[in-house]
């Protein structure tokens, strides 16, 4: 079973990355993710929130389908006016 031993956001592809011990790589491309699921400016910056400060929590709700679920219901940082 392969490890997970990196996540991170890389500003140059704008993916959040994830390497596994056997050399393996998964790049989620998170303009495409923000057209699918953001229905305004607001969504859009909290999903900017979640990918600059917590990507591995970002890929999980990516991968478990619940990331509609986080911005439109209880996400965890909301933006003050």
């Amino acid at each position: 079973m392969k490890k997970l031993i990196s996540c991170e956001y890389n500003f140059d592809n704008c993916c959040v990355e994830l390497k596994f011990t056997d050399g393996s790589m998964i790049a989620i491309d998170t303009i495409a993710v923000e057209n699918e699921v953001a229905d305004n400016m607001y969504q859009r910056s909290e999903l900017d929130w979640l990918i600059y400060n917590k990507p591995l929590e970002y890929a999980q709700l990516v991968f478990s389908g619940n990331l509609t679920k986080y911005i439109k219901e209880s996400p965890e940082h909301r933006l003050e006016n």
